[in-house]
């Protein structure tokens, strides 16, 4: 079967296409400042560069964050169009599994931090095991980002950063890491296309300052 994947919870938006066999196509594409919708593009060229037709697709794969906000609503908005278009599952696993699975680390617990701005950090903590499998033992969550170094002793875990923190592995997530998840796949099995939406990790900065500047919540239809 093959499988399309793609991640952008950062501003590196990430696309594969994986079979059984492997990777059989890859682009990595900038999504912060670009003039231009970039990881739209980006799958058609690996569907290009692989020779092979949308329609052979088996499955549609998106990591579902917590990062960017933007950048996250635009690959969730891919993945459900081709979803819904061609009539394939859809699947969602976390963002920071994709980091996890694109560090050059061996079995160990790893806690993986992601820049949540205002001071904070977006953490969770996976498992590497010996077959190289990522489990994730603790989902996403904010920390104060002071609080990264001890979180990190008290879970005995190496830091694995996407914003280039201090004393941590520096790595952005790779779709071709879905090659690794397969049993969480197994475990969560598809969402329903309709009603997903990315784990955002909390309100986007513009809400934020919307509601500060108005005193109350703004309506999101």
């Amino acid at each position: 079967m093959i499988t399309l994947a793609l991640d952008a919870s950062t501003y590196a938006g990430s696309v594969a296409l994986l079979d059984d066999s492997g990777v059989l196509g890859e682009r990595r594409v900038a999504m912060k400042g670009a003039e231009h919708e970039r990881l739209m593009p980006a799958v058609a060229d690996c569907l290009s560069d692989a020779g092979v037709s949308v329609d052979r697709i088996g499955r549609i794969v998106c990591g579902e964050g917590p990062g960017s906000f933007t950048s996250l609503r635009i690959a969730g908005s891919i993945a459900k169009g081709l979803a819904t278009g061609l009539g394939r599952p859809l699947y969602a696993v976390p963002s920071m599994a994709l980091i996890v699975g694109n560090a050059p680390v061996g079995p160990g617990t790893y806690l993986v931090a992601v820049d949540a701005l205002r001071g904070e950090l977006y953490v969770g903590l996976y498992d590497v095991t010996e077959s190289r499998a990522i489990d994730e033992r603790e989902p996403a969550r904010l920390i104060e980002a002071g609080a990264l170094m001890q979180l990190a002793a008290d879970y005995d875990a190496t830091i694995l950063g996407a914003a280039g923190l201090e004393r941590s592995v520096d790595v952005s997530p790779s779709a071709r890491s879905v090659a690794r998840l397969e049993a969480m796949l197994a475990e969560r099995g598809p969402v329903d296309v309709a009603s997903w939406e990315p784990a955002y990790g909390r309100l986007a900065e513009a809400q934020v300052k919307w509601e500060a500047a108005h005193g109350r919540p703004l309506r999101v239809s």
